[in-house]
């Protein structure tokens, strides 16, 4: 399980949180850090320190202070304060600026948790004969690899881990594409009409378009 500070967590980043299928809980201070560690210890500690760097790099001197090295801990900070890294790299393991892509944030976690530590994330997506592997960004229909661009990937993985349910194109843009994605709903149908294209006449189908609303993947618990 994730510590992520601060309590309460910005909803962008509990969003990416939920959707990686990450387990996290929130923190507010570092009494909290052991109060509700997990069995087995914190797999790492995300703090966000884009909004209150003091108060973030007090709690991180603290948890080293406390901890040592022996939980993984990722900062969010934004562009302007790069400047207050220097000298502190000793409490931190990685970096990501904010506003962040929820990718290069999930990408960045993938790092700084592989090895030993276990977290509770699916490895791979499979829905009927596809098959998506989250470790190696490859996907594959009936056993046929399929060659796709790295947002085409992006939106097919969101759909599939997201069956039955119905997107608008806006919510798409936003949780595909990045909440400063300034694109167009058409971005989205592009997209998907070269993932249907990919996928084959047999699958295409998969993705579904919901007249005057958005794209569903799959069929919903309505459907026969």
């Amino acid at each position: 399980m994730l510590a992520v500070v601060p309590d309460p967590v910005p909803p962008e980043l509990a969003r990416t949180l939920d959707l990686a299928s990450y387990a996290w809980k929130s923190v507010g201070t570092i009494n909290d850090i052991d109060e509700y560690e997990p069995t087995g210890s914190w797999a790492g500690v995300i703090v966000d320190a884009s909004n209150e760097a003091d108060g973030a790099w007090n709690f991180l001197r603290t948890l080293r202070k406390q901890h040592a090295s022996s939980i993984p801990v990722l900062l969010l900070i934004g562009g302007a304060q790069l400047d207050e890294l220097e000298h502190r790299h000793d409490l931190f393991d990685d970096f990501c600026l904010a506003p962040f892509h929820p990718a290069e944030l999930e990408a960045r976690l993938r790092h700084l948790l592989a090895g030993d530590i276990e977290v509770q994330q699916a490895d791979l997506v499979e829905y009927g004969e596809l098959a998506l592997n989250l470790e190696t960004y490859q996907a594959s229909i009936s056993g046929r690899p399929l060659d796709m661009t790295y947002m085409e990937y992006e939106l097919l993985k969101f759909l599939a881990q997201n069956p039955g349910k119905v997107f608008t194109r806006e919510i798409l843009l936003s949780r595909v594409w990045g909440y400063e994605y300034y694109g167009g709903a058409r971005t989205v149908d592009v997209h998907v009409r070269r993932l249907r294209a990919k996928l084959g006449e047999e699958h295409a189908g998969l993705i579904q378009t919901v007249r005057s609303v958005g794209y569903r993947f799959g069929q919903s618990r309505w459907d026969s």
